[in-house]
């Protein structure tokens, strides 16, 4: 059961600033890309749902290693990628020089980006923009730096999801900070709420994306290596808690896995929300 949304970023007296800290080298850890390009169609469904344009201004928050910001530039637009880890950038900016794309990268924080009001005609976001602390703050960021009738696209994991599941497994060894859930952005009313009056127009829809691993056992070995959540959760832990995780995650894997044969087949639900600024 979905658990009604928070309205206020976390409990009094919570440093945000000291736990944004701590994320953004959770997210600086492990190596992302070799998770995050595994996401690519996600940014690419993304950009189709935003019925992106050849020559608009796009820019991409919480970008990661630019699934979006890829996606966009490969249809032709002007292409800002943005994210509070440099080295995330730096790996974007590999792929699209790789690929012979273009794009420009700005270091940025999703809750005070450096950019004018009404500067970009999409502004999107790829399971990113969710895990920062201050959730009305960045939704107010989004609304400001999209022009008037420019499209807000993002794409958000969901509390049932798999990826929500696979974070209460890890909060039951490692305690998160007492923030709002980073996925009540995957909740429609949330969404709504936090968008508000800022848009004119905004239609949802839940999507699967599937985790494809030779096994429970190689999935959680990907993440453990990897994915910075999970890295630095392992590295929270001594040995007998580190494996307890491990076969936590694994079980859950399995649990989750929907093929039929030997490799793992994982369905994780998002929301992608396209929305049409006021």
């Amino acid at each position: 059961m979905t658990s009604k949304p928070t309205p206020s970023n976390s409990v009094p007296n919570v440093d945000l600033d000291a736990v944004k800290a701590k994320q953004q080298a959770t997210w600086a850890s492990g190596n992302f890309a070799v998770i995050g390009t595994s996401l690519q169609l996600t940014g690419e469904l993304l950009c189709e749902a935003v019925d992106l344009e050849a020559g608009w201004e796009v820019l991409d928050v919480a970008a990661g290693n630019g699934n979006a910001a890829l996606a966009a530039a490969r249809r032709n637009a002007v292409v800002t990628a943005s994210d509070y880890v440099p080295s995330l950038l730096v790996d974007a900016a590999a792929r699209a020089a790789v690929e012979g794309t273009r794009l420009t990268t700005q270091t940025a924080d999703a809750e005070n980006l450096p950019f004018a009001d009404a500067g970009f005609d999409a502004v999107l976001s790829v399971f990113g923009v969710m895990f920062a602390p201050r959730q009305q703050q960045v939704a107010g960021e989004l609304l400001r730096v999209c022009r008037p009738g420019g499209r807000i696209g993002l794409a958000n994991w969901t509390p049932e999801s798999f990826v929500g599941q696979m974070f209460t497994t890890i909060a039951r060894h490692v305690p998160p900070p007492p923030i709002v859930s980073a996925f009540n952005w995957g909740s429609e009313s949330h969404v709504t709420e936090l968008l508000g009056i800022g848009v004119e127009m905004i239609s949802m829809e839940k999507l699967d994306f599937v985790f494809r691993y030779r096994s429970a056992e190689h999935f959680v070995d990907i993440f453990r290596r990897f994915y910075g959540p999970t890295h630095r959760a392992f590295g929270a832990l001594d040995a007998s808690g580190q494996a307890a995780l491990e076969h936590d995650l694994t079980a859950l894997a399995r649990d989750w896995n929907t093929s039929s044969g030997a490799a793992l087949a994982v369905p994780s639900e998002y929301l992608q929300v396209v929305a049409r600024r006021r």
